[in-house]
């Protein structure tokens, strides 16, 4: 698979989760097993946060055609392998009051990103062992 897809996907699934935790509807939450918070600020501001994470990941996805740079695959990568690890812990040692198919739907999101994550890093030092002259996630 190659780089520029798996960054695509990438955008995708954070402008996904980003837009949809921007408006925060509190039904789909509830529906999913979700903890609600006592106010929408935090989450709709990870929101935004997911959303230009994703736009980034976009602008670095067509940094040609567009003519900007994004958020490099390594920066995404960091990311995300912090994202899966702080809600893993939370899964494991927060007693959170989430029902079970809101755990099984955390711990969904927990492999998907530390697989993106690994997918992700396997492409990237692929990529660099091939050619070492064209690192794609460093920027001149």
């Amino acid at each position: 698979m190659k780089q520029t897809t798996l960054t695509g996907l990438d955008a995708g699934i954070h402008l996904v989760s980003g837009i949809g935790l921007m408006f925060f509807p509190r039904v789909l939450v509830a529906a999913l097993g979700i903890p609600l918070p006592g106010t929408e600020f935090y989450t709709s501001v990870l929101g935004a946060v997911l959303t230009g994470l994703g736009l980034a990941l976009l602008a670095e996805r067509f940094r040609r055609t567009l003519g900007i740079a994004g958020l490099a695959p390594g920066g995404a990568i960091c990311i995300k392998i912090c994202t899966g690890g702080v809600l893993g812990a939370w899964l494991i040692h927060g007693d959170l009051p989430v029902p079970l198919h809101g755990y099984v739907l955390l711990w969904l999101v927990v492999v998907l990103l530390l697989l993106l994550s690994a997918a992700e890093l396997w492409v990237e030092l692929r990529q660099d062992r091939d050619n070492p002259d064209s690192r794609s996630s460093v920027m001149p």
